[in-house]
């Protein structure tokens, strides 16, 4: 044993501990360092979905707290407080792009992305999009980054939208945001060169 105090890890301490660290904008994550508890049974499912023992969260409130903690390391989740964290389970991305405004044309045009706990970012440099195309299917699943390594998966109906403002540059089909051109996919595949 570590001699570490075993704890075990309750969404509710985790809901209380975040409320009591303050209020107004997304908590200081970054320069919380606390131990880590263990794992909890928390996922949250491709489409977006929060699981809390198996279970639906369907608490608004609570998914838009638990997700303003969310922290990624080496390619894990966790949920952390000034004096906890504790691993989750993400299926793909732990956020849903569920809509964008476009505004402008060509390299003078910006993306804002909405998710679906409400963050907004406008696509560019530091918040880059990307797509991954599966290997067996060939299908796209396409990403804009949000905040600190975590990304929000761009829903169908975005993405459907996204294609229809996409332009071929240098061989690639793709969408100009915030200055920068983000390739979606080669010119080749789509037969558009």
């Amino acid at each position: 044993m570590s001699g570490q105090k075993a704890v075990t890890p309750d969404v509710d301490a985790l809901a209380a501990s975040v409320k009591a660290s303050g209020k107004g904008g997304l908590p200081p994550v970054h320069l919380w360092n606390p131990p880590f508890c263990g794992d909890i049974d928390m996922r949250i499912a491709r489409d977006g979905t929060w699981f809390y023992l198996g279970t639906p969260i369907n608490r608004f409130a609570l998914v838009k707290l638990f997700s303003s903690i969310l922290k990624r390391e080496d390619g894990k989740y966790f949920l952390v407080t000034p004096v906890e964290k504790v691993g989750i389970t993400v299926e793909d991305a732990p956020f849903v792009a569920v809509d964008f405004e476009a505004s402008g044309t060509g390299r003078e045009q910006e993306l804002r992305f909405t998710t679906h706990v409400g963050d907004t970012v406008t696509a560019g440099p530091d918040h880059p999009i990307r797509v991954d195309l599966d290997p067996d299917t060939g299908e796209p699943s396409p990403y804009v980054h949000i905040r600190a390594g975590l990304e929000a998966l761009i829903d169908r109906k975005s993405f459907y939208r996204l294609m229809d403002l996409a332009e071929v540059q240098e061989g690639w089909f793709g969408v100009w945001s915030g200055g920068a051109f983000f390739r979606i996919l080669s010119a080749g595949e789509l037969d558009l060169a």
